[in-house]
């Protein structure tokens, strides 16, 4: 569980912003809003694909981007 130390002279509403920006960007609001209510296998499968679509979309973009080294130049 992410901890948010609340500095000297601080607001209050500060440091709630930095624990939210904490539980959003370890997933943690995600799953608790995914959890609240039951999920049918149906939902399931659909969240499952769609995560997937958009790794593959993620991997796609950063792997086209990537220089790759030239074999010729490596063997002077």
């Amino acid at each position: 569980m992410p901890e948010v130390n609340v500095k000297k002279g601080e607001s209050i509403d500060r440091a709630l912003k930095r624990l939210k920006n904490k539980l959003e960007s370890e997933g943690i609001m995600e799953e608790i809003r995914r959890l609240r209510a039951f999920e049918t296998p149906a939902q399931r499968t659909k969240r499952k694909a769609r995560a997937k679509a958009k790794r593959s979309r993620n991997r796609f973009r950063f792997t086209l981007n990537d220089p790759k080294p030239d074999s010729d130049k490596s063997e002077d």
